[in-house]
């Protein structure tokens, strides 16, 4: 794309072109500035800078390899992040095409063969000919995906602004430019190196036998060429201020997103807290604040959401985007001093208190987000403000954190106490055996719900086959803490965590297996920030390598098709997915079904976040959709491990008409039903 020599046959082609890039960039970078930057750092310190090459290296996948936008790709189904990472490679194709023939060549018209080699600069030419032809192809398709054959993701308000049809119409008007740029510019002169780009060459000649002027030509080349530069400059501007803030926002927010495993929440200083959880635009991090000007609002993450699917208010996507809007619409005026934000509250102003009640804090947005945002931690610092500095929280999480914080158990009601499942059981409490190799954490549900006994037995029976010296703390055992933090009460959360990790260690204890996927997460990603270093592992896991090395039997036959249910703290919050399945391909006879949404896929039982103790009184409830996408499968069991997608699965089930010859049971109960009959045997 050869350049004019001279700009109204005075002023050298370079000056005009730095010196509208200069008032562009200038223009663009007082717009990022006034926009974002100076927004997002209202936030909260946050300390995102350990660890700079994990955190660099973790941009390259992501970001240049475009692997969270290939993730739902599917040639059935999903072509667009094939599209998208076309058209990203493509736009970096482009932009090394305006360093070399606009800011290069308009210094000196060899700079671009002396990087490339003339032979180089036809290739080169051509071969961006081809690309821009692609592209208008690729846009063509991105308007009948967007507009005509909507998918949902994209059937949401905000995914449906103007800015996407702005930047689409802008990426058109360039290509176009591109090839006629070419073209006219073999029109006016004939031949040339920089004329050989394919397309434009065919058009150019085809202009010469229509017999345009060459006069004409060269003007007409002289005109594209300048449209060229003003719209690539122009989209500088175009860039903060829509969507497409994300391109530069994105790979800032990869580089400091949490190195954490995925379930862990922060952790705050309390007693250095002047307010609890976040409300207001200082409450929260500038690392939540940036969040908002990298999401490309794709939709992507509301797509996924479990409680959005249900018909629930809840949208992560808008959860991110309000608050974004908010921080605009009251940043200035905090600036400035004012108080502004107090007499209009990001909740419910903004966002619906339901809302952030509603999530489920499954993971599947923060999984499926293409630009890193981290919407379960927003959202739980949300509900922490709620409790501890409003008390404001649905009725029936109160009555959990109250039983908590009384009985040290959520489950108000329960007539069952702490030992009643192991009774007739031949099984030593850590006193009985302190030094026992292992200790067997069974959780609230299973020792405190009927239904949980028999999965507590199993286990404990399977252990007991393969040899495993355990102990249990019986009595001793209280709550994790884990559904107080996850329904926003930060303080008792601390203390029940802290309680539990003074008795462990006062047990002298160092490697714990547990029954459920909550207690493990909390357990081994989040009790560490308080000093409880233990060395915890999901039974799951464990029994996978019990009968990996041999020490543990399945070869008793269960002649059954089973569909195994991805725990979401399990699975996508602790990357556990083949050991519950190879532990289930062991069992002789059983024929493993997978559902539709599995694995990282996964769709939530509905208990997480809270929801065990919340009502669900709006849209579908979560557990019926999950139960129905099992029912699909045509298996006769849904195999759990965790105590909670159990009840979600039996309620489920005994809610669904036909379904009476279905059965939901854990894992460990076929491994215990497997190796019963080994023994027997």
């Amino acid at each position: 794309m050869s350049p004019p020599e001279i700009l109204f046959n005075v002023i050298p082609i370079w000056v005009g072109v730095y010196t509208l890039t200069a008032i562009f960039f200038g223009v663009a970078t007082f717009i990022l500035y006034k926009d974002a930057i100076r927004l997002i750092l209202l936030g909260q310190q946050s300390d995102l800078t350990k660890n700079k090459l994990q955190r660099f290296t973790g941009i390259l996948k992501p970001v240049f390899g475009q692997s969270k936008v290939l993730q739902s790709f599917s040639l059935k189904t999903d072509l667009a992040g094939l599209a998208h990472m076309f058209i990203f490679w493509g736009f970096l194709s482009f932009a090394l095409s305006y360093v070399l023939f606009i800011f290069g060549d308009s210094i000196s018209d060899r700079f671009s063969e002396i990087i490339l080699t003339p032979k180089g600069v036809q290739v080169f030419a051509s071969y961006l000919d081809i690309l821009a032809i692609i592209f208008l192809f690729v846009i063509f398709l991105g308007i009948v995906r967007r507009w005509l054959k909507t998918p949902r993701r994209l059937s949401f308000d905000l995914t449906q602004k103007l800015d996407a049809a702005i930047i689409l119409g802008f990426i058109t008007l360039l290509m176009c430019l591109t090839i006629m740029t070419e073209a006219f510019y073999v029109s006016g002169n004939g031949t040339g190196s920089h004329a050989e780009a394919l397309i434009g060459k065919a058009i150019g000649k085809a202009l010469i036998s229509a017999n345009i002027s060459q006069s004409l030509g060269l003007l007409l080349h002289e005109i594209c060429w300048w449209l060229h530069v003003l719209l690539i400059l122009s989209f500088s501007i175009v860039i903060p201020l829509s969507k497409h803030t994300h391109l530069l926002g994105a790979p800032v927010n990869f580089f400091f997103r949490s190195l954490e495993s995925p379930g862990t929440l922060t952790t705050p200083n309390l007693a250095e807290s002047d307010a609890f959880g976040a409300l207001n635009v200082k409450d929260f991090t500038w690392k939540q604040l940036l969040d908002g000007y990298a999401c490309a609002v794709c939709g992507r993450c509301s797509d996924v959401c479990p409680a959005n699917f249900s018909g629930k208010s809840l949208s992560p996507m808008h959860i991110v985007a309000s608050l974004k809007d908010h921080t605009q619409k009251v940043g200035p005026s905090i600036i400035k001093g004012s108080s502004i934000e107090q007499a209009n509250p990001l909740v419910p102003n903004e966002i619906p208190q339901e809302a952030i009640w509603d999530c489920l804090t499954c993971g599947a947005c923060v999984y499926e987000c293409p630009v890193g945002v981290e919407h379960v931690q927003t959202i739980v610092d949300v509900r922490r403000h709620l409790v501890m500095e409003k008390a404001e929280i649905p009725e029936t999480g109160q009555t959990a954190l109250i039983s908590l914080e009384q009985r040290g158990h959520p489950w108000r009601g329960t007539t069952y106490g702490r030992t009643d499942w192991m009774a007739d059981m031949k099984i030593p409490t850590i006193d009985e055996n302190p030094d026992a190799d292992y200790l067997l954490w069974i959780g609230c549900t299973s020792a405190l719900d009927k239904r949980g006994h028999a999965v507590a037995r199993s286990l404990a029976r399977v252990l007991q086959r393969a040899n495993v010296d355990f102990a249990v703390l019986g009595q001793k055992e209280t709550c994790t803490g884990d559904p107080a933090r996850r329904l926003g009460n930060e303080y008792l959360y601390q203390n029940m965590a802290n309680q539990t990790i003074d008795n462990l260690k006062a047990h002298k204890v160092t490697k714990i297996i547990t029954l459920c996927p909550h207690c493990f997460n909390v357990m081994k990603n989040e009790y560490p920030h308080l000093q409880g270093e233990f060395e915890v592992t999901h039974y799951s896991k464990f029994v996978d390598e019990l009968i990996s090395t041999g020490k543990l039997n399945t070869i008793g036959e269960i002649k059954e098709t089973v569909s195994y249910h991805d725990s979401c703290y399990l699975g996508r919050q602790n990357n556990i997915y083949e050991e519950p399945r190879s532990v289930a391909s062991s069992i002789p006879g059983l024929n493993l079904l997978e559902m539709n949404k599995n694995r990282e896929k996964g769709f939530c039982c509905g208990a997480g976040g809270g929801h065990a103790w919340l009502e669900e009184n709006r849209g579908t409830r979560t557990n019926h959709m999950r139960t129905d996408q099992f029912l699909e499968t045509g298996a006769d069991t849904v195999a759990v491990s965790c105590p909670f997608c159990l009840q979600m699965f039996d309620e489920g089930l005994s809610s669904r008409d036909g379904s009476k010859k279905r059965k939901a049971v854990d894992l460990i109960e076929l491994v215990d039903e497997s190796t019963t009959k080994t023994n027997e045997k």
